[in-house]
């Protein structure tokens, strides 16, 4: 597992959460407990790995309640539920709205590890995912507006001289701001620029 990860652990039942904690800080992993989901909310969440392991039944707000509006609130962490009273339908709902895992108490502590481990993991490729999108993102808004109208109509796959008549610009300059913005996107082909382009989501209309 990842050392610098974070296991958010929401349970009312302190000793839970002692054992929760002890547990994953045996395997080197740092854990934030919460007794509710307003505490959850009120506390300020790292910029790391992370997962959350949410009970199902909470004074207040349920697990399962809190767990359909994480959408809403931004909330993106991978879910695993536990509950001492879980039932199929419990189960399926919960599964529906998301979640990687349910566990029902009291569980073995390597089902809670092995279910951590798997939430950590699709987290940490989640924000690879976003960083690489963001980079790509700051990289396509650095380009002016030609290089983005040229890189639009080359990935959607226009020649350069098709290129060139739909602006009304010469072939060669249609090549200087394809060659620029190539550059400026850090990519090394043709194939690597249309990637690019269908990760931004980047259509063939000229802007």
């Amino acid at each position: 597992m990842d050392s610098a990860a974070l296991v958010h652990v929401i349970d009312d039942d302190p000793s839970m959460r002692r054992a929760v904690a002890a547990l994953l800080r045996s395997v080197g992993i740092e854990s934030a407990t919460y007794e509710t989901c307003s505490a959850f909310l009120a506390a300020e969440l790292p910029d790391q790995p992370s997962c959350l392991l949410l009970d199902v039944r909470l004074p207040g707000m349920s697990g399962l309640d809190f767990q359909g509006q994480l959408e809403a609130l931004g909330i993106r962490l991978p879910v695993i539920m536990m509950t001492a009273h879980g039932d199929v339908p419990m189960t399926v709902r919960a599964m529906k709205a998301g979640a990687m895992d349910f566990l029902p108490k009291p569980f073995r502590d390597q089902d809670l590890l092995d279910a951590v481990a798997a939430a950590l993991e699709l987290d940490g490729r989640r924000r690879k995912t976003d960083g690489e999108l963001a980079t790509l993102s700051r990289r396509y808004e650095g380009l002016s507006s030609r290089e983005k109208q040229v890189m639009q109509l080359i990935t959607a796959g226009r020649l350069n001289k098709q290129a060139a008549y739909d602006l009304g610009l010469s072939e060669i300059t249609v090549k200087l701001y394809r060659a620029a913005a190539m550059k400026k996107m850090e990519a090394r082909t043709l194939a690597d620029l249309v990637k690019m382009a269908e990760r931004l989501k980047i259509g063939e209309a000229v802007v």
